[in-house]
């Protein structure tokens, strides 16, 4: 029988009657994230605290985001990256490398120099303003006021729908009951509120501007004035004007009849409505890269529009992808487990399938500066063929494309041939200085998983459209390894994805992930030339051959191939070499089982972040005990906490973490649907009744 969806997923919609400081709900559509208070707008953002790395500083969870809006401050000379790079002795003599002096984590001291620090904080994502209710009209009955008072907030009913992607907000602020919906317009950036209330005069909203910042976990600079703001004022159009140094961006508010604006505060406008009904006010605001055609004569999108087109999308997102129900489940974590598929299903739509691959935090706050990073992208993106929604991962294919130039001159440079791919960057695809990141080997066979998910989920333009991507990627990995002897080893200066290893990178070989994902890529590579009726790669053959296997000690894998084998804490990814990465001949299954067991036993697991969890659930369920399989998806950690908005808490500086909800629908994919060859539902034990469709099994 069917699964009625539409009864999954609104078991699963988001109602509260208080304020959750650290979960605010969050609204967008891959381009731009809008995240709302219990006003329906972002009028307290002092209830949503978001402390960063920089408790002195702290930033705010309501954040107004884009893939398009990103600042750079000014800096003259401007830092070059080839300052921050510095020459390390590897086989193929001296190589360069983006490093950075000193440690980049958030608990060693930074030693970089100002060119660095520099260079590490720009470009930066911008918070594009805060959108609140104005204090004169909701004060003017009260004696008037410069400032709302968040005691005198009252929430009602707070409801996401998320068959619909719309949230209706009730509350009384000041004595005055407001009723506010708020939506993102699928296809535009362009955010819609109705505002009701049973006040005295018609509602104002208040818009107000920041400059931008490279602080951890704060987006937003109030103290600068180094930026402009212009309004002009049409009928029932307004258009604000933003400029921050080199950055531009505009925001065209639209409102079903006249508007009045008040610009009397720099950076600060508030659009009143004049003519609707006072107790009824819709508007809907715009945000843009470049100017309106028209400007302000041009077409517009009403907040019904909005309404209407967020409601027809989500309803077809829910019914076109992937589904996986557990009703008649005895196990009583089956209720929990369909909550945190639900939810991470709409928060990774709405903060990771935009044009660019998405930060660690997605529309919301800045984490490392708003730059994302690429070996994350996996975690964030491969499920959505899997579910049935390929287009929203490939969205940001063409990136890769874009960037292939300078992925090929940091091979050059490093005396290889084909393209690698940066670890740490914004935009334009230049590498961040850091002492880990450019020393990461494990994203690089990511775009050749990307096509290959592609490819298997039905799409017809899968070979042709991305084969340069895979062919320039395989040829990297084909030219890195160093032949010793008989064998092709992954050599030193190198950090595996147990970033713990970073002190010994220079010494480090062989780490059992990589070598198993490297075996895996080539091979799928190799495969792809057959089916284009290309010429073979014999060199590509030759090093896929003579990967060695990961090494062993005591029955069990070891992270890497070092006189330093048991590092029991960070991410223990040498489990990703069977469940991340399908069946290769360098991995033992048995050996593996005996591998996960020893993890479960003994590693530090406050050490661990989000999308371990899931990487332990799909080697569980690869290696055939789907009894850890849900243990491990599950286990109550606190790096494992999914907060009442869906989002995966890791701690003040992270408090959410995509990859891992993506990670979770990647591992409850291959648990329910399984792998070429595999039984159904190979991941879920006794006690779970799994009702699933629309998945795409992984490769073997």
């Amino acid at each position: 029988m069917p699964i009625d969806r539409k009864s999954l997923v609104r078991r699963h919609c988001i109602t509260r009657t208080a304020t959750d400081p650290t979960a605010p709900l969050q609204l967008g559509n891959g381009e731009i994230g809008l995240s709302i208070d219990a006003t329906g707008l972002q009028t307290f953002p002092q209830l949503h605290v978001s402390p960063g790395r920089d408790p002195q500083n702290p930033g705010s969870l309501l954040g107004t985001q884009s893939q398009w809006g990103w600042h750079t401050i000014p800096r003259e000379p401007e830092p070059q990256l080839k300052t921050a790079k510095r020459s390390f002795a590897t086989p193929r003599g001296d190589v360069r490398y983006v490093d950075i002096r000193g440690k980049t984590s958030a608990t060693g001291p930074e030693t970089a120099t100002e060119e660095e620090k520099w260079l590490r904080a720009n470009p930066h994502r911008l918070m594009l303003g805060w959108i609140g209710l104005a204090p004169s009209r909701v004060m003017g009955s009260h004696g008037g006021g410069t400032s709302l008072d968040p005691e005198s907030l009252e929430p009602i009913r707070q409801h996401l729908d998320l068959w619909t992607g719309i949230a209706t907000s009730e509350f009384r602020l000041h004595g005055t009951h407001f009723t506010v919906r708020t939506a993102v317009h699928p296809a535009e950036d362009t955010v819609g509120w109705s505002i009701t209330s049973d006040g005295p005069e018609s509602p104002a909203v208040e818009l107000r501007f920041p400059y931008g910042s490279g602080a951890w976990g704060n987006a937003a600079d109030w103290a600068s004035d180094s930026h402009h703001t212009e309004v002009e004022l049409t009928g029932a159009t307004a258009v604000i004007r933003r400029e921050l140094d080199g950055t531009r961006y505009f925001v065209k508010a639209h409102s079903g009849g006249e508007l009045a604006v008040d610009h009397s505060s720099n950076h600060q406008v508030t659009l009143t409505s004049v003519e609707n009904d006072r107790n009824s006010w819709d508007l809907a605001l715009n945000f843009a890269p470049e100017a309106p055609h028209g400007a302000a004569d041009s077409p517009t999108t009403s907040a019904q529009d909005v309404f209407a087109e967020s409601a027809r999308w989500w309803e077809e997102f829910w019914l076109s992808g992937g589904a996986i129900d557990f009703t008649g489940s005895t196990d009583p974590r089956a209720a929990e487990l369909e909550r945190r598929i639900v939810l991470s299903q709409y928060l990774t739509a709405i903060n990771c399938s935009g044009s660019l691959p998405p930060q660690e935090t997605g529309l919301m706050v800045n984490s490392w500066r708003g730059k994302f990073h690429l070996e994350m992208h996996w975690w964030h993106a491969a499920h959505f063929p899997l579910w049935g929604r390929s287009p929203l991962l490939e969205r940001s294919m063409d990136w890769y494309r874009r960037i292939l130039p300078l992925a090929r001159g940091t091979a050059a440079e490093q005396g290889v041939s084909g393209a690698r791919w940066p670890k740490q960057v914004g935009p334009e695809g230049h590498e961040t200085p850091s002492d880990i990141g450019p020393f990461l080997l494990w994203q690089q066979p990511h775009p050749i998983s990307f096509a290959e998910l592609l490819r298997r989920s039905g799409s017809p333009e899968a070979l042709e459209r991305y084969a340069d991507l895979v062919f320039e990627t395989a040829e990297f990995m084909a030219s890195h390894p160093v032949e010793t002897g008989d064998a092709a080893h992954l050599e030193g200066p190198l950090i595996p994805a147990q970033e713990c290893y970073a002190d010994v990178k220079e010494v480090l070989s062989d780490p059992a992930f990589e070598l198993a994902y490297w075996h895996w890529g080539l091979s799928v590579a190799i495969q792809w030339r057959e089916m284009l009726d290309l010429e073979r790669k014999p060199h590509w053959e030759h090093i896929r051959d003579a990967l060695p296997a990961p090494h062993q000690r005591d029955g069990v894998y070891t992270a890497v191939r070092h006189p330093e084998l048991d590092r029991r804490r960070d991410h223990p990814s040498v489990l990703a070499a069977l469940g991340v990465v399908p069946e290769t001949p360098l991995v033992d299954t048995r050996t593996m089982e005996a591998t996960l067991t020893d993890i479960l036993e003994h590693w530090d697991w406050e050490s661990t972040w989000g999308w371990d969890y899931p990487m332990m659930a799909m080697a569980a369920t690869r290696v055939g005990r789907p009894d850890l399989a849900v243990d491990c998806l599950l286990k109550e950690t606190s790096k494992n906490t999914h907060l009442t908005n869906g989002h995966n808490w890791q701690n003040e500086g992270l408090p959410l973490y995509l990859p891992g909800n993506g990670g979770l629908l990647i591992a409850a994919a291959l648990m329910a649907a399984g792998w070429d060859g595999s039984s159904d539902t190979p991941g879920f034990p006794e006690g779970f009744t799994v009702h699933h469709e629309g998945l795409s099994r992984l490769p073997r």
